[in-house]
């Protein structure tokens, strides 16, 4: 299979290098001096579970290389993922796939604005990475998943064979029973932790071991339970109570990729997060008063980042 992977930041730059280092073929769509150094020095990957690199990654910056791609992951950021969908319309071939594998809810949906039901599929993925310097990756933490299904969760063909690929990387690949529910549990998870992380600018042992912030985050998760629900995803109880146990769980530095772009000044996914929650319980008439509380604290940060982007 053709593989394209849109993105080489922790996630493209890690899922990405190991198809490549499987001997798949793989092309890396990145900017600026990131690209440059891939192009110079190929692709570094530093990992807990082991080092590798790809000496000659293929990279560029032309989206029109999507034209020949199988398959493609979007490993960019949540808000980012619509305009891309437009982006990637008119060069898709009529069979090629789209997986999202960015934080959100709604990724899927973003992508269905422009791009075909058969050509989406739904997508998500549990590691904590970034780009160390430009060309290089490090995975620091939390073992690597990469989990997609089909939006209907039937198993097909095309399913089996991604995730054939994968697991001939080495990678733990999981093809779930219900994708939405999947999408949903890691939304509510990292929704939990980013926004009043970036608020409070503390790590997670910090809000998980002070009363008060850990009410926060319950109250926080209740609220995205009561949207998931309304919905018609299959979440409940019991995911809070997951959540929770895999917060515990965490290195008592960490720190949400959300939560570091805001602290450092960068646009994030704040909409795509506590944002999406507030309005989608405006939507259905559900109050959303602590998602609200910490997306408006924070929304003027968010403001000022993109503005500064636009320049």
């Amino acid at each position: 299979m053709n593989i394209v992977v849109f993105g080489v930041g922790g996630v493209g730059g890690f899922f990405g290098g190991k198809l490549a280092k499987a001997g798949h073929e793989v092309t890396f769509i990145a900017r600026g001096k990131h690209l440059e150094a891939i192009k110079e020095n190929g692709l570094t990957v530093k990992s807990i579970e082991g080092d590798f690199k790809i000496p000659k990654a293929k990279a560029t910056d032309e989206v029109a290389i999507v034209k020949h791609a199988d398959v493609i992951f979007l490993a960019v950021k949540s808000w980012q993922v619509e305009d891309i969908g437009k982006q990637l319309k008119s060069v898709l071939k009529p069979d090629a796939v789209v997986i999202p594998l960015q934080n959100g809810a709604d990724n899927a949906e973003k992508l269905l604005i422009s791009l075909r039901k058969n050509q989406v599929l739904g997508g998500l993925c549990r590691i904590i990475s970034k780009i160390e310097s430009p060309g290089v990756i490090n995975h620091f933490a939390f073992h690597p998943q990469i989990i997609f299904g089909e939006l209907n969760n039937e198993k097909s063909d095309r399913v089996l064979k991604i995730q054939w690929l994968f697991m001939d990387a080495k990678v733990d690949c999981i093809v779930p029973e219900d994708i939405q529910a999947a999408i949903w549990t890691k939304f509510l998870f990292i929704t939990t932790i980013s926004g009043l992380g970036a608020l409070t600018r503390s790590e997670i042992g910090v809000m998980r071991e002070d009363e008060k912030l850990r009410d926060m985050m319950q109250q926080t998760a209740n609220e995205i339970l009561e949207i998931a629900n309304t919905k018609g995803i299959n979440i409940n109880q019991k995911t809070i109570e997951k959540a929770f146990a895999a917060i515990d769980k965490q290195a008592y530095h960490t720190t949400a990729s959300m939560q570091r772009d805001i602290m450092e000044g960068r646009p994030s996914e704040l909409e795509n997060f506590n944002g999406y929650v507030v309005k989608e319980g405006l939507k259905m008439g559900i109050p959303t008063p602590v998602n609200s509380f910490i997306y408006n604290c924070l929304l003027p940060m968010e403001k000022k980042a993109r503005k500064h982007l636009r320049n």
